[in-house]
């Protein structure tokens, strides 16, 4: 099964890398948010190419995370954007949600985290990040550790916000924790 799971990766990043990127220009608004000059219009609908794929650790190799958010179009460590993310059921189905930018894997794809604003005191496989300006509504935010994906440029819907350096650290230092080889 890993070395399907390989295989697919291979296959959807030699897809993904042929496709053009779609995103709109961001522009900055206040308390440091960033959203695109069209941030109402719905999620694109994935496509094979496109979709956002949870992804096995062991398949990633060494990863260096590093904090460099940008004031630009293109999503970069340490922004929070919203895209399609699918169930843990996997079977096709997925809602969306922000994900919070960790490095970028290719010329097209990011490294990402879900978000959530549902509570997960004493889940060893969240962190509590608390509130940010990715929450329009203010609510408190937790990253699902345990969930790494594969996000394609061309399907992230707007950028939410930039997390702060500090809270970028302490999510970089519990990932290496629980990826450690």
């Amino acid at each position: 099964m890993a070395s399907f799971t390989r295989l697919l990766g291979t296959v959807l990043r030699s897809l993904a890398s042929s496709l053009p990127a779609r995103r709109a220009p961001a522009a900055t608004g206040g308390s440091g948010t960033r959203t695109t000059t069209s941030s109402s219009r719905p999620a694109p609908l994935p496509t094979d190419a496109t979709r956002t794929v949870e992804i096995d650790s062991r398949s990633l190799g060494h990863q260096k995370l590093s904090y460099s958010p940008h004031a630009d179009a293109r999503p970069d460590p340490g922004e929070v954007v919203w895209t399609w993310v699918p169930y843990e059921e996997n079977d096709g189905r997925g809602k969306d949600r922000p994900v919070l930018v960790l490095a970028r894997l290719s010329a097209n794809t990011v490294l990402g985290v879900q978000l959530t604003s549902k509570e997960h005191e004493g889940d060893l496989g969240s962190l509590e990040l608390g509130r940010g300006p990715w929450d329009q509504t203010g609510r408190a935010s937790w990253v699902r550790l345990d969930r790494l994906f594969r996000v394609n440029d061309a399907s992230m819907r707007r950028e939410g916000a930039a997390l702060d350096a500090a809270r970028y650290a302490r999510v970089a230092e519990a990932l290496q924790q629980r990826y450690r080889s």
